[in-house]
């Protein structure tokens, strides 16, 4: 269990988000669990089960059984509610609002372009799936404060020539 602040439910995404979405934010509030806690438990990334529990990712049957021994809900229950396919970018209008994910987008304003080229350079002319995708996120500390470590992993997907 952490001792720091948890992430919680942004109250205004509740009408975007499926019922089952306020079920699992209670029960991480009522454990007093991080991401990174409940991701032990599961044997997966943080991030991957963040997306599970604002439905941007789908939740293996290995999953709903390790979250429902962790977080005390009836098997069946999140078994009912989180069975379905994921509704991706639903939660989010563009350009985001919220300052941290704005800032991330701005990252791609800014770099995008310099991203392309130094890809198409190493890797020709293709794109990196956000399929075939992972990412993990990681707190480095030096003499001149905090930093976040976001790393972005994705298979090379070269265009098809017809």
């Amino acid at each position: 269990m952490t001792s720091k602040p948890l992430a919680t439910l942004d109250t205004s995404l509740i009408p975007r988000l499926p019922q089952s979405y306020v079920t699992l934010f209670e029960a991480k509030k009522n454990k007093k669990l991080s991401f990174e806690d409940i991701a032990k438990h599961v044997g997966r990334e943080e991030v991957i089960i963040a997306a599970i529990f604002y439905g941007q990712a789908m939740a293996s049957p290995e999953d709903i059984q390790k979250l429902s021994e962790l977080l005390e809900i009836p098997q069946d229950v999140l078994e009912s509610q989180l069975s379905g396919y994921p509704d991706r970018g639903r939660t989010m209008d563009m350009p985001p609002k919220e300052p941290l994910i704005y800032r991330l987008y701005e990252i791609v304003q800014n770099y995008g372009y310099a991203y392309k080229a130094v890809l198409n350079e190493k890797f020709g002319d293709g794109i990196m799936s956000a399929i075939s995708f992972s990412t993990k996120v990681e707190k480095e500390t030096d003499d001149k404060g905090d930093w976040a470590v976001i790393t972005l992993r994705g298979k090379w997907l070269p265009y098809s020539r017809f």
